[in-house]
C-alpha cells in the first residue's frame, strides 16, 4: 500500500510525469512502477490519456478518497524501532551545562544534607547498576570537575556554546561517547531511589518518566496517546488531556538517540531546542513509551526558593519513603532466599560492616545475619570462591551455619551466633581470647582441607593496581620507591620453604565472634584461599595493633612453643609489609569510589615503609636504593 500511495502522491503533484521520473522520485524500479500503475488503473484510482508520444496520468474521485484515507492511516502509524524489547543499562548522561539565575554554581551542586545533589544522584545510580557516568558541563565546569574529581568512571564532556544553546545541543555533544542504550538525567532533579530502579528495569527501551501534576507553576505537561508519548508542552491550553508531568529522567535507546542527533544536526535551525521536543519529533515516527509512577516523591531545584521549599517540605517525605524502600528491598531478598512471606519477617536492624552492609533479621522468632555486598566489590571479590570457602568453614565448625549464598549477587544469609560478642583490637589482646583465636586458626590451618583457590598477595597487588587505574585513583607517595622494595622482598620470600594451607586472609578482630565463654567463630570468608598460614598470624597482629609482647604471646600459643623460630619472625615481618602495601592500594580504590576511610590507608602505607627498615630484613634489601 505504501508504494501505491507514493506513486499517487507523485501523480497528484504532476499529472504529466513519466514512469521513469516516477521511478526516480519514489526509488522504485521502472518495472515496479509500471506494474503498480496498471494495478491502480484496474482499481479505478488512476486513468491515463495519451497525447502524441506522451502519456498523462490522472487520479479519479475514488483515487482521491483512497489517497486521503491512506494519508490518515499512515499518519497514525508508528514504527517499532526495536526487535529486542529490553536491554541492561549501565550508562547515564547527566545534563549539567546550564546556568541558573539564582546560583553562581551549577544547580547540581546544591547541597542535600551536606552533600551535593549531583553526588547523591551519582551514588544512587551506581547503587542501581550504573557504572559509566557522562556529565555534560558548561557553566562553572571547573567547579563541577573539582567537586566530583574523586568519583570513579566519570567522563566530562563540555558544551562550549551552553550560553546560546538548549539541552539538545548539550545532548548532541556526547554522540561519540554513546554506543548503547542509556539513562538521561537532568542535574537539578531530586528523586527517590525507587524511581531510578523502576525506570532502569522497565521493559520499554525508550521511556520517559512522568509523574502526577505537582502544580509547581513550571510544569512540562505530557499527553499520552495509544500508550505512547504524544505531546509535551508547558502551555496547558494545547492539550486535550493532561496525563502527567515530565520529571527530567528518560531511558533512551541508542537507535532513538541517533535519530534525535541526526534530526538536530541535519534539519534543526533553532539552537535553543530542548531534548524533550526533539524526542517528540522522533515520536512522530517511532514508539516512545512512558512510565508513570503515582505518588512519586521528586522535585526540581531551579531557584533558591525552590531549594528552600524542597528541603523543608519534600526532602523529609523522601527520606522516610527511601527508608521504607530500603527495608522492603531487604525483605524481598529474604523472601526470595528463605521462601518466607513478608509477614514472617519480624525485624530488620543494621548490623555494621566495613565493606558490605549487614543486617540482623528476625524471621519466625529465629535470628539471622543478612549480608548485602558493598559497591564495587563484584570486581574485587570472587563470590563463587567465597561461597565454597564459607561452606568449608561451616563444615569444620569454624563458622556458623550457612543458610543461603547467591554467588551471582553476593547476598548471603547465615545463622546469628547466639550470645554473640564481637572481638575488637583491645579485647583480642586478652590471653583467654588469644587461646580461643589461636585454637580456631590451628584447626583451620591444620585441617588438611583444600580450598579451590589460592590467595596470592602479589597477584592481588597487580589486580588492585589495575582496578585503581580503572577508577582513576592515585596511590600515596613515594609509591614506586616502596613498590621496588616490596618486589625485592618478594624474591627472597618466594625462596623460602612455605607450605600452603587453608587461610582466612582478613583477620580483623571483628571477624572473630565469641559465643559464650569457650566458643569462638571466624566469619566473613570473602578473601579466603590457600596461603602461607603466617599471613593470617601477621594479619591478626596488624589489625589488633599487637605490641611486641602481645605478638610473642600470640605466637607462643599458636606454635605451642616457648621459642619462636627466626624464619617465622621473618615471615611475620614480610607478610606484615605485603599486607600493609596491598590494603593501602585497596583503600585508594575504595576512596576513589567515594568511600571515606580517614587515615586508614596512609597509615598502613607508612607502616609498611617503617617495617621495610627493620634490621631483620636488611640483608634482603641491601641492594635496593633507599
Amino acid at each position: 500500500m505504501e508504494h501505491l500511495l507514493r506513486i499517487m502522491e507523485v501523480i497528484n503533484k504532476n499529472n504529466n510525469v513519466s514512469q521513469k521520473k516516477i521511478a526516480e522520485t519514489t526509488g522504485l524500479s521502472i518495472g515496479k512502477v509500471n506494474y503498480l500503475i496498471n494495478d491502480l488503473i484496474l482499481r479505478g484510482f488512476v486513468f491515463s490519456e495519451k497525447t502524441g508520444r506522451y502519456i498523462s496520468y490522472y487520479i479519479t474521485e475514488d483515487g482521491i478518497e483512497f489517497l486521503k484515507n491512506g494519508y490518515e492511516s499512515f499518519k497514525e502509524k508508528k514504527i517499532n524501532i526495536h526487535q529486542q524489547s529490553f536491554k541492561d543499562i549501565n550508562t547515564v548522561v547527566i545534563l549539567a551545562a546550564g546556568k541558573r539565575k539564582d546560583f553562581n554554581h551549577p544547580a547540581g551542586l546544591l547541597t542535600v544534607e551536606g552533600q551535593p545533589l549531583l553526588r547523591r544522584n551519582l551514588e544512587l545510580l551506581q547503587k542501581n547498576g550504573i557504572s559509566k557516568f557522562i556529565i555534560v558541563t558548561g557553566f562553572q565546569k571547573e567547579t563541577l570537575l573539582g567537586e566530583l574529581a574523586d568519583f570513579p568512571d566519570i567522563e566530562f564532556v563540555e558544551n562550549p556554546k551552553y550560553k546560546w544553546t538548549g539541552s539538545m545541543a548539550s545532548l548532541a555533544c556526547v554522540e561519540e561517547k554513546i554506543t548503547d542504550d542509556f539513562l538521561l538525567f537532568e542535574e537539578d532533579i531530586l528523586i527517590e531511589e525507587s524511581a531510578i530502579h523502576q525506570l532502569i528495569m522497565y521493559p520499554q527501551r525508550d521511556c520517559m518518566l512522568i509523574a502526577s501534576e505537582t502544580g509547581s507553576g513550571d510544569e512540562a505537561f505530557v499527553e499520552i496517546k495509544d500508550g505512547y508519548l504524544h505531546k509535551i508542552s508547558k502551555d496547558i491550553h494545547q492539550f486535550n488531556r493532561v496525563d502527567g508531568e515530565m520529571v527530567g529522567m528518560t531511558k533512551l535507546s541508542f537507535e532513538v538517540f541517533s535519530e534525535m542527533v541526526k534530526e538536530f544536526k541535519e534539519n534543526n535551525q533553532n539552537p535553543y531546542m530542548n531534548y524533550e521536543y526533539m524526542l517528540l519529533d522522533v515520536a512522530r515516527h517511532y514508539h516512545i513509551g512512558f512510565l508513570k509512577i503515582h505518588n512519586l516523591v521528586w522535585a526540581e531545584m531551579d531557584t533558591k526558593q525552590q531549594h528552600e521549599q524542597v528541603m523543608k517540605n519534600v526532602y523529609p517525605i523522601l527520606k522516610r519513603k527511601e527508608a521504607e524502600y530500603r527495608e522492603n528491598q531487604i525483605k524481598l531478598h529474604l523472601v526470595d532466599a528463605m521462601e518466607v512471606s513478608i509477614e514472617d519477617i519480624q525485624k530488620v536492624e543494621p548490623f555494621g560492616g566495613m565493606t558490605n552492609k549487614n543486617y540482623k533479621v528476625t524471621i519466625k522468632d529465629d535470628e539471622y545475619v543478612l549480608r548485602l555486598p558493598g559497591n564495587g566489590t563484584e570486581k574485587m571479590i570472587n563470590r563463587y570462591e567465597e561461597k565454597v570457602n564459607s561452606t568449608l568453614a561451616s563444615s569444620l565448625g569454624i563458622d556458623t551455619e550457612l543458610i543461603y549464598f547467591n554467588e551471582e549477587t553476593g547476598v548471603k544469609i547465615s545463622k546469628l551466633i547466639p550470645n554473640a560478642e564481637t572481638l575488637n583490637p583491645t579485647t583480642a589482646k586478652r590471653e583467654d581470647h588469644m587461646r580461643l583465636t589461636t585454637s580456631v586458626l590451628k584447626k583451620l590451618h591444620q585441617s588438611g582441607a583444600e580450598m579451590e583457590n589460592q590467595f596470592d598477595v602479589f597477584e592481588k597487588m597487580v589486580e588492585y593496581e589495575q582496578l585503581l587505574q580503572e577508577v582513576n585513583g592515585k596511590m600515596y607517595e613515594p609509591y614506586e620507591e616502596v613498590k621496588a622494595q616490596v618486589i625485592a622482598l618478594k624474591r627472597e620470600y618466594e625462596m623460602m620453604d612455605i607450605q600452603l594451607t587453608p587461610c582466612h586472609n582478613d583477620l580483623v578482630a571483628e571477624n572473630f565472634v565469641k559465643s559464650g565463654d569457650d566458643k569462638i567463630y571466624l566469619i566473613d570468608w570473602e578473601y579466603g584461599g590457600m596461603n602461607d598460614p603466617t599471613f593470617d598470624l601477621a594479619a591478626h597482629a596488624l589489625e589488633c595493633d599487637f605490641s611486641e609482647e602481645d605478638e610473642e604471646l600470640f605466637l607462643r600459643l599458636y606454635l605451642d612453643s616457648e621459642e619462636i623460630p627466626v624464619d617465622i619472625q621473618k615471615r611475620m615481618l614480610m607478610n606484615k609489609i605485603f599486607q600493609d602495601f596491598l590494603w593501602s592500594i585497596w583503600t585508594c580504590i575504595k576512596e576513589a569510589k567515594g568511600d571515606d576511610f580517614g587515615t586508614y590507608g596512609i597509615d598502613r602505607f607508612n607502616r609498611a615503609r617503617m617495617n621495610l627498615k627493620n634490621p631483620l630484613l636488611r640483608e634482603h634489601l641491601k641492594y635496593v636504593k633507599e
